[in-house]
């Protein structure tokens, strides 16, 4: 396998698809210059921790943690990038230095898309987001949450858990256009029977009123709370790139994001990886913002950095998990599912199960719910059921 001749390497944001990068750079043999530069002052750390065990009150206060890094980059934490000249490769960072580079790697995420511009809207993105967020809730407030997504639901689940009485606002059933109706079934359930109050609209938005603000729905009800958190989406950090060329110029793209090729280069010096990056799919270019699949795009692009075409592609199955409401699912494969699983051990109730779906009952590569199956395999799931994660995989190429 042939190597591009690397001396400087600058990886442009410290979340799990950053960190991933450097590590797989440093695995895949490049012994140079790295630098690593996050617009946060903390150390990479797990998102997905922090609607969960972080935020309830008295919980783990380490479960955000990740393991010491290993690739011996120099880190600029706490600046941010705000332009690249391609054309001389330098990256602009907002203190006024310029890095100079051979390889590029852009993974500066995406960032909580808002309702409003109120103080009063609260989002869950970063750690210290989930830091005060926590501290809010000590106090046990009547809480509101807008988006009924997996976060949305988490931060409902941990609301309630701590004591609050929470409503959650949804735009049609929570966790259907992730999970398909029989699994968002099974979590609305246990939501319910826990004294979660679901509100289903076509709409919602925050207005300002005299003693803060509120939600009000389509039909023109209104809802007030001490806390109002709204999990509605995502929007990739790319304005930095503005001018580059980079950024996606046609509608068959998502917008803001950078469209990479199957190994995840933008061009031969450049990688993109995590949420603002859109790759090859069978529907077409797409983003897929979840954790796995940041760390999956970060070791196929890392690597072609170095090697170049002679480094493997992208061949991504999506894994999603979440915890909510007394219940934990894994799931590999292409999600949403229709209709009704096969059920490989335990049965409906409630109880442990371990469930799959042939794949021409799923969604496929062309779902947009951001957990479809890439791969083009079956849908295997696992509630409360604990099984190692390859025996899922193994299950979806089962049920092919």
């Amino acid at each position: 396998m042939s190597t591009r001749t690397l001396e400087r390497v600058v990886v442009v944001g410290n979340g799990i698809a950053g960190l991933t990068a450097a590590d797989t750079l440093r695995e895949t043999g490049f012994d140079g210059e790295l630098t690593i530069v996050g617009d946060e002052p903390h150390p990479a750390y797990s998102r997905p921790a922090l609607s969960k065990a972080l935020l309830l009150d008295g919980g783990d206060t380490a479960s955000h943690e990740l393991p010491p890094a290993g690739h011996g980059a120099t880190e600029r934490l706490g600046v941010r990038a705000t332009g690249l000249r391609p054309d001389r490769r330098l990256v602009t960072l907002d203190d006024g230095t310029e890095l100079p580079y051979d390889g590029l790697v852009l993974a500066t995420g995406s960032r909580a898309r808002r309702l409003s511009a109120l103080p009063e809207e609260l989002t869950l993105r970063g750690l210290d987001d989930a830091l005060s967020l926590r501290t809010r809730l000590a106090g046990r407030p009547s809480v509101v949450v807008v988006g009924g997504g997996p976060l949305g639901m988490e931060i409902a689940s941990a609301c309630l858990a701590g004591g609050s009485r929470v409503t959650l606002v949804s735009q049609g059933a929570p966790l259907s256009v992730q999970l398909g109706p029989y699994l968002a079934g099974v979590f609305v359930g246990a939501a319910l029977e826990l004294g979660l109050t679901i509100v289903e609209t076509g709409s919602a938005r925050l207005e300002r009123y005299a003693e803060g603000a509120r939600v009000v729905l389509a039909d023109g009800a209104v809802l007030d709370a001490d806390v109002l958190v709204s999990a509605v989406g995502d929007i990739p950090n790319t304005e930095w790139l503005a001018g580059t060329g980079l950024l996606a110029g046609t509608g068959l793209v998502p917008k803001g994001a950078v469209p990479v090729d199957s190994r995840g280069l933008v061009r031969p010096d450049i990688a993109a990886v995590g949420d603002l990056a859109a790759f090859p799919a069978a529907g077409g270019l797409r983003r897929v913002p979840l954790w796995s699949s940041a760390i999956e795009q970060a070791k196929t692009a890392a690597r072609a950095l170095v090697h170049g075409e002679d480094a493997p592609p992208l061949r991504f199955q999506p894994y999603f998990w979440t915890e909510q409401f007394g219940l934990s699912l894994k799931a590999v494969g292409a999600l949403p599912p229709e209709g009704e699983p096969v059920y490989v051990d335990g049965e409906p109730g409630g109880g442990p199960a371990l469930m799959r779906w042939a794949p021409e009952t799923g969604a496929g590569a062309g779902s947009d719910s951001g957990t479809g199956d890439v791969a083009g395999a079956g849908a295997a799931v696992a509630l409360n059921y604990r099984i190692p994660v390859p025996r899922l995989r193994r299950m979806t190429r089962a049920a092919a």
